[in-house]
């Protein structure tokens, strides 16, 4: 409709969003989460310290990308999560792409919305496809089931190559299993979803899980929220969520 090409780099990024026809989440948790791929993406050796989160120059470099491609974007994003996002594209055309945010494979299916999403990899940064960080919702017994066998027998069902490629996905399940990714047999029901962004999938990074990371990963969002807005100094930011970084390892101990 707009005459407008798939980014392939940031550059590329940078100049849709300044179309107007790009838009991302800037929810505190999602922000963190992007901000956490660029520091990888910059080599910013994050988690690797006690004292700081990443390095301080490339983490400000992070959140300067970060607040540079928001620049254009409605500040409305501040509230938006991926949900809202999807929500957005399937129902109008204000904007044409999202460049990262938390897949729900169900915006890909006509049996969801009238206008289904194409999702595929991510773009480069610096000449290197940029790599995620997959958080992912697990499946877990309670220490209080008082019928733990049972309950261990439907988990491996459920988590089985055919439950995964089949039942669990056509009941709106977004499988685990690679099966299920790599199935063609499953395209048309899932606009090529699974095929089309495997690749970045397979190449994301595990975000922490040490015991304190969630919290973390709540409360640092607020300070890249500020730099977008303008409310806050990227170095400033830096100094408050380091702050909350270490905050969060001593419940790791």
């Amino acid at each position: 409709k707009y005459n407008l090409s798939l980014p392939r780099t940031w550059e590329d990024l940078i100049a849709l969003a300044d179309k107007k026809r790009a838009v991302m989440p800037g929810f505190g948790a999602d922000l963190f989460l992007n901000w956490l791929m660029l520091l990888h993406a910059l080599e910013a050796k994050p988690f690797a310290g006690l004292d700081s989160i990443a390095e301080k120059d490339k983490a400000i470099e992070a959140m300067e990308l970060l607040r540079r491609l928001a620049e254009p974007m409605p500040k409305e994003i501040l509230q938006w999560n991926p949900i809202m996002i999807y929500e957005l594209l399937t129902q109008n055309d204000q904007f044409a792409y999202c460049p990262f945010a938390y897949s729900y494979s169900n915006y890909t299916r006509p049996s969801f919305v009238d206008k289904p999403l194409c999702f595929g990899n991510l773009i480069e940064l610096n000449g290197k496809p940029l790599r995620s960080i997959l958080g992912g919702t697990g499946m877990a017994i309670s220490s209080h089931c008082k019928e733990r066998e049972l309950a261990v027998d439907f988990s491996l069902y459920c988590a089985s190559a055919d439950i995964q490629a089949n039942l669990y996905l056509y009941a709106g399940g977004q499988p685990a299993r690679e099966e299920a990714w790599l199935s063609t047999d499953l395209i048309p029901f899932t606009g090529g979803f699974f095929t089309d962004s495997f690749h970045t999938h397979e190449n994301a990074l595990i975000r922490p899980r040490y015991n304190g990371y969630v919290a973390l990963q709540d409360k640092a969002g607020v300070p890249l929220q500020q730099v977008i807005r303008g409310d806050l100094s990227a170095d400033k930011a830096w100094d408050i969520i380091s702050g909350y970084y270490r905050e969060s390892l001593a419940y790791a101990q």
